[in-house]
């Protein structure tokens, strides 16, 4: 992997996540939509498209699809919009079927893909003391995350490795010490899961120091407002820097974004302010691909 002067950073955009109703918040759904929210996010700055795919019949665009036509046809979209874009697909599933990701990962062969990196307790209470859904568990053992990773290596697909807290950072380092994937591990921390990892940026040096050496990492920051003081401290200890309507939407003012375009904007002016150089689409790919 290539390494390009440290002052650059790679942005990525995460167009609209897996159940955010379209009607109540500005999610893509349609093929139109997501490449339109992808022109958008580039021009403003972002190199890497980080994409769950929705259900295209008419009244169920809030649930998720593993239509791997429906994936061809969104990924193809946006490339076509945005020259020289990578691809990040998601491959998320609760149970441990993950006949529906595979089945897109061999069918679009994107660059990069997630690879949810261990287990979760997936929590939320309310303030009346109630849970705000029913605990369940995000189950990802070892050998879910072998079963992806394998398609990975069959279809030139860089694993992001998705850490929701300390012990799955740690865990990432021993798949690599027993040779369940090359190169060095790409890290994505996830902040602001109730149950997980919160998004405080005094946590951060501490996740950094227990990567891998030699390994880029960024952060997935979930919030409001607040999440934009994490941010900065990414930009601040040489992360690459991901944002997007399904991470927020709420600007660094507080105010409610209408889209992808103004949150890359702000993740932008972020990058700046700690002396940082917004990577084009080919320098994003010598770094992390």
């Amino acid at each position: 992997m290539s390494k390009l002067s440290s002052d650059k950073v790679v942005v990525t955009c995460a167009l609209t996540g897996v159940l955010t109703n379209p009607q109540q918040h500005p999610v893509p759904v349609t093929v139109e939509q997501m490449a339109s929210a992808a022109k958008e996010a580039y021009d403003a700055g972002a190199s890497i498209m980080h994409v769950h795919y929705r259900n295209q019949t008419t009244g169920m665009g809030h649930l998720p699809s593993w239509d791997p036509d429906v994936v061809a046809q969104v990924d193809a979209a946006i490339r076509e919009v945005c020259p020289g874009v990578i691809i990040n697909m998601t491959t998320g599933t609760i149970s441990a079927d993950q006949s529906g990701p595979i089945a897109c990962l061999r069918r679009s062969k994107p660059e990069i893909a997630a690879c949810n990196a261990g287990s979760l307790n997936y929590l939320k209470a309310t303030s009346k003391g109630s849970w705000a859904w029913p605990p369940m568990t995000f189950q990802n053992p070892v050998s879910k995350i072998e079963e992806l990773l394998a398609v990975m290596k069959e279809t030139n697909t860089r694993p992001e490795f998705e850490c929701f807290d300390v012990g799955i950072v740690q865990s990432v380092g021993m798949y690599k010490d027993v040779g369940m994937f090359d190169g060095d591990p790409e890290y994505n921390f996830v902040m602001g899961v109730a149950s997980g990892m919160p998004t405080d940026p005094e946590l951060l040096p501490l996740l950094v120091k227990y990567k891998k050496p030699a390994s880029n990492w960024q952060v997935t920051a979930i919030g409001r407002q607040e999440i934009w003081a994490l941010h900065q401290k990414v930009a601040e200890l040489g992360g690459q820097l991901r944002t997007g309507v399904e991470d927020t939407f709420y600007l660094p003012s507080g105010e409610k974004t209408t889209g992808n375009g103004q949150l890359i904007d702000a993740m932008v002016k972020i990058a700046e302010q700690a002396g940082r150089v917004i990577a084009t689409p080919e320098e994003a790919r010598q770094m992390v691909l």
